[in-house]
């Protein structure tokens, strides 16, 4: 239940309009929805400000739709990350107005148009790092954020990152994913006058390590301004990202 509905029913409570009681029995059942393999968390936009999200890896078709149709009898936007086709051809069956960016592995809904404020930067090194980049922008523009995308701009050609660096700068956040050595947060920390979240992608040749290699990297970084999320977890950066613009506005 939204603050708005809860407030409203405070108010009954307060003008006599409703029980005690009454009121009791529709907050008991505020704080999730049992569906037997999942809980809905349908108090977390009250707890949080942002709304429950639906991770797709590892579930079910039948079970994401599940927890899509109750989390969308609550909410009028849902996000669903790491979907595929097949997951998103269900949720679009279900409600047309169901987007997908195929590279992000991103679902948005949103039957509600939410106002974007605020600014966040999401760069990446290299092309191949788009999609998880991607990843983050879409979750911070789930969430309100404005988001000013730039991509390709590794150390490898740092003029190209100094060319379009007043755009960047000019955000209250920025997501900085690279893979291969994961310098670019550090460098980026060393000129921005706001919080970096870094976060290492995958993508680079064997001792890459999948991502291992970048993560220790930026985990070193002598940028006291960056902070880390997991390897290819542009999901979390947005969602951190946008939660440090929001209380920046």
């Amino acid at each position: 239940m939204e603050k708005e509905k809860i407030t409203a029913l405070l108010g009954k409570v307060r003008a006599g309009r409703i029980s005690v009681e009454d009121a009791f029995e529709q907050l008991r059942h505020l704080p999730y929805e049992d569906l037997g393999f999942a809980k809905v968390d349908h108090h977390r936009l009250m707890r949080t400000g942002m709304p429950e999200v639906i991770f797709c890896q590892g579930k079910t078709v039948e079970q994401i739709a599940a927890i899509f149709k109750a989390l969308s009898r609550k909410h009028k936007n849902v996000l669903l990350t790491r979907a595929d086709q097949r997951v998103f051809r269900r949720i679009k069956n279900a409600n047309p107005r169901a987007r997908f960016n195929a590279q992000a592995r991103v679902i948005t809904v949103e039957a509600k148009k939410t106002r974007k404020t605020g600014s966040v930067a999401v760069v990446c090194a290299g092309t191949a790092d788009i999609p998880v980049a991607e990843e983050a922008a879409l979750t911070a523009e789930a969430f309100g954020s404005k988001v000013e995308r730039v991509y390709d701009v590794g150390v490898a050609g740092l003029h190209r990152l100094l060319d379009c660096f007043e755009r960047i700068a000019a955000s209250n956040c920025i997501v900085a994913v690279a893979g291969m050595d994961g310098v670019l947060p550090s460098v980026i920390g060393g000129l921005a006058a706001c919080p970096v979240v870094a976060v290492p992608s995958a993508v680079g040749y064997g001792a890459n390590f999948n991502g291992i290699a970048p993560l220790l990297t930026m985990l070193n970084s002598c940028a006291p301004n960056v902070s880390v999320v997991n390897v290819n977890n542009g999901f979390g950066a947005g969602y951190i990202a946008c939660m440090i613009d929001q209380r920046s506005r």
